[in-house]
């Protein structure tokens, strides 16, 4: 992982200098015990299906990775000389805990794991991104997820 100091001057005044989306108050609920949640992963390491397309550099779509997807199938987009891709290559869960999410359903510490979980690319300007993790929000209420576990890449 390449640090903000260590990267080129104008690279990093780019990242620092972005502009983010404003959100403003966002309410606090009170949520269901974790023992009874359905759990989706969301990653921004630019994973997707072998079969579908990769990612536009600078896009704000997700790819969708279902649940019983052979996972060793899938395909990481991140291209960035700035992005070590090593240990993705050595165990997946490092990028995609699919398995460690299984595990906590299987021992009762989750209620279930989603039928289907999203991956984004990385690196990709939250203005960018923000309209449709709206929409993505929409999605994952349709499939009665509860919780997701945010992994950023």
């Amino acid at each position: 992982m390449v640090h903000l100091r260590e990267l080129p001057e104008q690279l990093r005044e780019a990242l620092v200098n972005q502009a983010l989306p404003d959100f403003g108050d966002t309410p606090w609920i009170n949520p269901k015990p974790l023992n009874e949640c359905c759990v989706a992963l969301i990653s921004t390491a630019g994973l997707h299906r072998r079969e579908d397309p990769s990612f536009a550099p600078g896009a704000g779509d997700y790819r969708i990775i279902p649940d019983d997807y052979d996972m060793n199938n899938l395909v990481m987009g991140h291209l960035s000389t700035n992005f070590d891709r090593s240990g993705y290559y050595q165990d997946i869960n490092t990028s995609f805990p699919i398995d460690r999410l299984r595990e906590l359903a299987e021992g009762g510490t989750i209620g279930s794991v989603a039928n289907r979980h999203f991956s984004f690319m990385g690196a990709t300007p939250p203005t960018v991104m923000e309209p449709v993790a709206r929409d993505l929000a929409s999605v994952l209420k349709g499939d009665n997820v509860d919780a997701v576990v945010l992994v950023p890449v």
